[in-house]
């Protein structure tokens, strides 16, 4: 639970599934050794590293995230560990660990507090600049993305990561508005313009119909899906011996490479047929929850 001493006013997150990641992890037979690494791939706010920190006294972890202020998000959030996580400021496809560990965890997708801050550009529930970058240094962001895709190539991207059966209409109806205007500034100038290409019926469903295409655009600026497929071909080089990968994902582009990659990897056990979901009392207090799988593998 968080506390006012360990909550940092500039990032709030609720980890997903962190009992059933304290579950994997404890599974780790050099959980009782003084060398007990492990690697938090994807660190955020710090919320799973600093749950698994508690549980395993003996644990040191090396927390990863490509997002500044992520990175001191966990820095506050995990003062009381400070000589047990090591913190690094990197994308995990291109880390390389010193020693092999204990376990390597992701969370993958975008967390809280970037689809809270409207200047991120993550949302289209507040307006801010399309901006998507996970990592600010990131030299393309969303708006620059879709000035620089030709039409074919933008319908492309919106099915492939969006899976929006819409992908030409949308990608055409852009193109046309930045032909006629220049560009798209803001979150929801964009958002109202995809919303238009659905019909009347459509518009006002449960999910917004800008959602799928904004999940494209996401992916494609911050390169997520070429980055977890780095990840699933490097971190088992990573793992000391029966040691544990455990990857939450959100949607099912990702699911579908973590399970392939689970069942086919002949260095890896498959510890999870069917994915993990979250109770019904976490889906309750955290929405965001709802459509979270974990996949669990071990090292030969």
């Amino acid at each position: 639970m968080e506390t006012e001493s360990n909550k940092s006013p500039l990032f709030n997150h609720t980890s997903v599934m962190t009992e059933e990641i304290i579950s994997a992890i404890d599974n780790c037979p050099q959980k009782s050794s003084p060398n007990f690494i492990g690697i938090d791939a994807t660190l955020g706010g710090g919320g799973h590293s600093y749950e698994l920190l508690k549980k395993f006294p003996l644990l040191k972890i090396i927390g990863i995230d490509q997002d500044p202020y992520a990175r001191q998000a966990a820095t506050i959030k995990l003062n009381e560990f400070k000589n047990r996580i090591n913190i690094k400021a990197a994308n995990f496809a291109d880390f390389e660990p010193k020693e092999k560990v204990a376990f390597v965890i992701a969370d993958l997708g975008v967390n809280s507090f970037q689809i809270d801050q409207p200047e991120r550009g993550f949302s289209f529930q507040k307006d801010g600049p399309l901006d998507m970058r996970m990592d600010p240094s990131l030299a393309i962001n969303a708006e620059e993305l879709i000035n620089n895709l030709n039409e074919k190539e933008l319908a492309d991207l919106i099915y492939k990561y969006g899976e929006e059966r819409l992908s030409r209409k949308i990608a055409r109806k852009i193109k046309r508005d930045l032909f006629e205007k220049g560009s798209y500034k803001s979150t929801k100038e964009l958002a109202y313009a995809i919303g238009g290409c659905f019909p009347p019926g459509q518009r006002y469903k449960k999910i917004h119909p800008a959602t799928r295409t904004f999940q494209a655009l996401r992916i494609g600026v911050n390169q997520e899906i070429e980055s977890l497929e780095k990840l699933l071909l490097k971190s088992p080089n990573w793992l000391l011996p029966e040691g544990i990968i455990a990857i939450i994902s959100f949607h099912s582009i990702e699911d579908r490479k973590v399970k392939e990659n689970f069942k086919t990897n002949n260095k890896l056990l498959n510890l999870t047929k069917k994915p993990i979901v979250p109770q019904d009392i976490e889906i309750q207090s955290n929405k965001r929850s709802r459509s979270a799988k974990m996949r669990i593998a071990q090292l030969k």
